[in-house]
This record gives structure tokens, sequence and C-alpha cells, in this order.
């Protein structure tokens, strides 16, 4: 695993959780942590493993008589009561994780608060709330604290659980962990994963874009997964961009770095002049006689969502309501888009999504989840509830962050003045910022 040393410019400062300052209303609980609980849920992040090890590493050095529970597949395996304890041989054995990537605990997609799909998931009976029965399990294991580790999904669901805990006094600390290659939780400055997701991705596409040589005017399009992942399609293709520069090429050979070179990237916070662009990537084309473009999988979204329901087509959703972006394709969509225009013999769309998404988390992440997992097992221990990361409406400093203000769908800031540099490295004129908060 190497650093990437680009991303400093997020200004991120781990620092010890030790000399960060806590809500003192909640320093002076008097029920002591007997027995801690951790799930992981949504989809996977190179940060799951090694979040789920460093926890277990932080509890046994400054708190080893507290319980560890872990919960498989998530809120799955909450509603189910299928857990485990982590034993001495797994305390021994979790620093391993680090080296790994998705989750050992597994994941899956809950909401608690849609019965229905609960019901149809075979994870309740007719007539039960889903609140109600993770609230039972709870109670039933013991638990004192909850760790979740997911995207906002997972931690907005975390707090519907603790809110029902509370209003039916049960009194249980949630602290909740960002998950996210999207890199899309409001207000979190940078969420666990991100940045090896760009890593990954970057290097998934060193090997497709050979693929330019397989077919004359070829149309290369990288899919990058995520329903938010403005940031992420950029980084990946500003990472990319930098590994580029390491590698040799052969001119006289008919092999040139403009051929592998990344000449456009489209994503969900930008307006695209389709008909302009099309003119520029036309002049690629006949130059290079190929075209990569870096989309993201959010990019697209709307128009491709009117169109289907406009033609009368089903549209899938998931059970948080999301549109499920791998059955509307919007990498085949601007597939369509432009390869008649370009005059593109072949059309190639590659998604880095599941390599990326399941790598174990490179060096910049590692310090994250450390100063992260540190500080969530100092809050759960003082009883703070929240979603630790640095929070960007307090000058970026790590803290639990308060529940009610965690959101998805981050828009990526276009105006960051790194963006601005990759546009002008691919000769791709910048486009209105059209992006939109939350969702």
């Amino acid at each position: 695993m190497t650093e990437v040393k680009f991303f400093a410019d997020a200004k991120i400062v781990a620092g010890r959780p030790e000399n960060r300052n806590l809500r003192s209303m909640s320093t002076t609980h008097a029920k002591p942590v007997k027995k801690v609980a951790l799930l992981t849920a949504g989809g996977l992040a190179p940060c799951l493993s090694s979040a789920v090890g460093g926890l277990i590493e932080r509890y046994s050095e400054i708190a080893p008589d507290v319980e560890i529970l872990c919960y498989r597949s998530g809120y799955k395996g909450l509603l189910l009561g299928d857990s485990f304890t982590v034993d001495m041989e797994g305390r021994a054995q979790a620093g391993t994780l680090h080296y790994h990537g998705g989750s050992p605990i597994g994941n899956s997609r809950v909401k608690l608060t849609n019965v229905k799909d609960c019901i149809k998931r075979g994870l309740i009976k007719e007539g039960q709330n889903p609140l109600a029965v993770a609230a039972d399990q709870l109670k039933a294991d013991q638990v004192d604290v909850l760790h979740t580790i997911g995207g906002d999904d997972t931690n907005t669901t975390a707090a519907d659980l603790a809110a029902f805990l509370k209003e039916n006094n049960y009194d249980l600390t949630v602290v909740g962990l960002p998950k996210t290659i999207d890199n899309d939780v409001i207000p979190i400055r940078q969420s666990l994963g991100a940045w090896t997701a760009a890593e990954q991705g970057a290097k998934f596409f060193e090997n497709v874009v050979a693929e330019h040589g397989a077919n004359p005017r070829m149309l290369i399009i990288h899919e990058v997964m995520g329903r938010n992942c403005g940031w992420l399609t950029a980084a990946t293709a500003r990472a990319y961009q930098e590994r580029l520069e390491a590698i040799r090429f052969a001119p006289a050979l008919d092999l040139h770095k403009a051929q592998k070179s990344v000449h456009g990237i489209f994503i969900p916070e930008m307006e695209m002049d389709v008909k302009a662009e099309a003119k520029r990537l036309t002049e690629i084309m006949d130059k290079c006689d190929c075209v990569n473009l870096f989309i993201s999988e959010g990019a697209g979204v709307e128009t491709i969502v009117a169109e289907m329901e406009a033609a009368g087509e089903a549209v899938p959703r998931d059970a948080f309501g999301h549109v499920k972006l791998d059955a509307v394709n919007p990498g085949k969509w601007f597939g369509e888009q432009f390869a008649a225009k370009l005059g593109a013999e072949k059309v190639l769309v590659q998604k880095s999504g599941y390599f990326s998404r399941a790598a174990p988390a490179n060096v910049e992440d590692l310090r994250l989840i450390k100063s992260c997992t540190d500080l969530a097992v100092d809050a759960a221990l003082h009883h703070q509830g929240g979603v630790v990361g640095h929070d960007e409406d307090q000058g970026g400093k790590l803290r639990a962050i308060e529940f009610e203000r965690i959101a998805g769908g981050k828009p990526f800031d276009i105006s960051v003045p790194w963006f601005d540099v990759l546009l002008k490295e691919i000769g791709q004129p910048k486009g209105k910022n059209i992006a939109k908060v939350g969702h």
C-alpha cells in the first residue's frame, strides 16, 4: 500500500482523540460501559475491515474488560439475533484486519423504518416493528454501546434506532463511523475509504486503457461507482493522471501518452454541453484514434429516469428509495450519447466499483481510520453518541457529530484548485456548477 501524497490538500490532521473536546454533558454519565456491539452496513468500502480491527484493538488497549459483540451482516444480523463475541484469540488477530478489504462481519442494506421490506426479506414477522425487534435484541444482548460503520443511510438508521430506544427508556449510546467511497456525507470532510477507492480506481483503469488498441476509433468509458460520486470520479481521474506521469512511452513506435490520458470527466455537479464536448472529443478521436472518458455513475441519472418513466418502464429502487444505478446503467447511456457523434467503431464500458470498493485501506485511509476509531471508543466510554468525523461546520474538528446533522448527497466542490488544474491538463472546459445539496 502506497501513500497518496497529493491528497494532502484535504488538510486533515489526525491528532490524539484524548485532546478532542467531547460534549461535557456526557462525561459524567453514571452507567459504566460493559458491552459494546459492532455492525457494518451498506455497500463495501476500503475501510470496513480496518475500522472493525481498529475498534477491537482500541478497546483491548484502554478498556480490556469491555465485552465486544459483532452482529453478522449488519442490521440483518441485529434483527435476527445473529452475532458472535470477540474472544481473546479474536482480539489478538484484530490487527490482521488492516490488511484486508471487505467486511469480516458482513454487510446488508436494511432500513429499520421500512417495515414492508423487512417483512419481505423475512427479517421480521407480520405485525412487528423492526425498530422494536432491534431494540429488544439489543436489550437481550445487554448492549450499552452500538458502533455502526456505514454511510449516511446506515447512520441515519442508527439515529432512528437510538431515538426509538430513548423513547422507550432503554439507555443505549450509538457511535457511528462514516463509510462511503463517494465522500458525500454532510458535514464530514473526508469519509473513510474514499482515498483508497480513488487510488484503486486509477489502478484499475491502467489496464483497461490498453484496450484503446483493440479496435480503431475506440471509445472507452470508465464508470466510477457511487450515487453522488463527483468527488470520487474527479479524484480517481486525478490519481490516474498522476500515475500516468511515471509511465514511459514510445512515440517513435506510435505509443503516445495522449492515447492513455483521460479526455473527459463528467460528474453530476458540473453542467455538460453535449454538442460542444462532442466536437472537442471528435478532434481527439481523429488524432488519437481513441477517447477515454471518466463518468460518475450518478451523472445523467435524472435524465435517464425521466426517459424510462416516459417510456412507461419501471424504475428499480432499493430499500431506501434510491434508484438502483446498476439497473439504469449510466455508462451505457453515455456511450449511446457519444458513440455516433464521435464516429466510434466500438464502445467499451468498464466499472471499477467492485474492484476499488473491496480493497484494503491505503496509508492515508489507515491514518484517518486510526484517528476516528480511537475517538469513537473514547466517545463510547463517555456515552457520547454521534458520527465520528471532521466537522466542516466546526473548522474541520474531529468530533462525534450529532446524528440529526448527518445527511447524504454532499456535492463535490468543483471550485477546488486541483480540479481546475486537472481540467486544464486534459483540455476540458469547465462547466457550470449545478450541484444540489443533500438528498
